[in-house]
């Protein structure tokens, strides 16, 4: 596992900020002007403007710490470039869930705070999941949640509209993706309802189900559910640090919380070790504890 270290302070460093993620919690905090007062640069994202591009324009001006403070799916845009030059990345809490945050050891209600990471900063090196060359820094989910992305009403009713897509997807006659794997015991699923590939495992059990203990095995978390009226048992969940899936047609799916289609006939998936470098304040949970991995899931 690899262990936070500290590091000196950027001299040019860039912070991108979607003020409109989160319900405006960045605009709330002002963290604009608390960014701008600490010697930070600043990108407001605009409607119209490519993230990539802006980043592109970052690094090529001499950007040497990259920061994005969003949404998870914004997250994952800088975080790809930033280690595509192997250069550091902060990530600042300004979304609505903050998965990646909370399994970094941030502070998700500490907005402000997380701006220590570009001068009192520790840093390590985590890895990064990729399918079909798109990087993706918490999950990549296909069938209940995959569908409800794709939905319009996603974004304003969360809760409702899940509700209604498990409905279609799991009921009698729901629908379920047309794709075909075949897990870590040979066995193959044909009938599925839901994929869930994630950066590392999630733990399933525990005091904090539903986050990652470790973001540095090495290996993806696999867990499967088939469609009711299938192979028993109905879920399945392993580790591997590669992974495909055959599909005979283009299969809605969400990357980090954004609606995206893969394209067939394989999806392959793959972890990139240590290919992240990753910094946070120096106060924050993440660099005062030691995580355990988690045991790999059967």
């Amino acid at each position: 596992m690899h262990s936070w270290t500290p590091v000196d302070p950027p001299r040019t460093p860039v912070l991108f900020l979607n003020e409109r993620s989160g319900g405006g919690a960045a605009r709330r905090e002002s963290l604009h002007e608390k960014a701008r007062d600490r010697g930070i640069e600043v990108i407001v994202l605009e409607p119209g403007r490519s993230l990539e591009g802006l980043v592109d324009e970052a690094i090529a001006g001499g950007a040497d710490t990259l920061g994005m403070a969003g949404g998870d799916g914004s997250l994952g845009v800088v975080a790809a470039a930033a280690a595509a030059h192997d250069l550091p990345f902060v990530c600042v809490p300004a979304g609505t869930r903050n998965h990646f945050a909370l399994d970094l050891g941030l502070d998700s209600h500490d907005i402000t705070g997380a701006l220590d990471a570009f001068s009192d900063g520790l840093e390590r090196r985590i890895d990064l999941g990729e399918v079909n060359g798109r990087t993706f820094v918490n999950n990549v989910s296909i069938g209940l949640y995959g569908d409800a992305v794709q939905q319009s009403a996603y974004r304003d009713a969360k809760v409702r509209t899940l509700a209604e897509t498990a409905a279609r997807v799991l009921g009698p006659s729901g629908r379920t993706p047309r794709v075909r794997l075949v897990d870590d015991a040979g066995h193959e699923h044909t009938e599925l309802a839901v994929v869930l590939v994630s950066n590392n495992p999630y733990a399933l059990q525990g005091p904090r189900p539903a986050t990652r203990p470790a973001l540095d095995t090495g290996t993806l978390g696999i867990v499967v559910l088939d469609a009711p009226g299938h192979r028993p048992p109905p879920g399945h969940a392993w580790t591997a640090p590669d992974f495909e899936i055959a599909a005979p047609a283009s299969v809605p799916a969400g990357i980090d919380g954004e609606a995206v289609t893969l394209s067939p006939p394989l999806l392959r998936f793959s972890v990139r070790p240590a290919a992240l470098r990753v910094r946070i304040a120096a106060r924050h949970e993440g660099a005062l504890q030691t995580k355990r991995r988690p045991p790999r899931a059967r």
